[in-house]
């Protein structure tokens, strides 16, 4: 004997042979053919309704949230070039030779308010339009 569960929203959860799986209260019995089906075919979400009948119904559509993809971009290249100012700003402090020249250091505070600004320009989310690193921050080693 074969049976399936099915969890909120009649969603299915689980197959099960009797014998090999402890079959829980409520698992609902199947045939051999819809147990095969409910394992092979995941191209959408086999669901129950109220009355017991278990059917196939379309994957949900999911619209990238792009807004979202590209604040998390930015967030990490502004946390990836954090350490950057900091040194520098170590180095000035201490009042030591920088590592950065002056320019650079002005165009990295320029790229990293750039990033801070991005979300607020008619181009975001469009990736190709995000703020551009000065070449040279590739070149640094942590």
């Amino acid at each position: 004997m074969k049976y399936a569960t099915f969890g909120a929203g009649g969603v299915l959860q689980l197959r099960l042979i009797e014998g090999v799986h402890e079959i829980p209260k409520g698992a609902v019995e199947v045939s051999d053919d819809l147990f095969k089906q409910l394992g092979d075919r995941t191209d959408g979400v086999w669901k129950i309704d109220a009355a017991g009948q278990i059917t196939k119904h379309p994957l949900p559509v999911v619209v990238p949230d792009y807004a979202q993809q590209e604040r998390a971009w930015r967030d990490g290249e502004l946390v990836a070039t954090e350490w950057l100012t900091t040194r520098h700003r170590d180095e000035v402090d201490l009042g030591s030779v920088t590592t950065l020249t002056g320019e650079r250091y002005a165009e990295l505070l320029t790229y990293r308010q750039a990033l801070r600004d991005w979300p607020a320009t008619g181009a975001f989310p469009q990736s190709a339009e995000r703020p551009t690193a000065p070449p040279w921050i590739a070149e640094q080693v942590q």
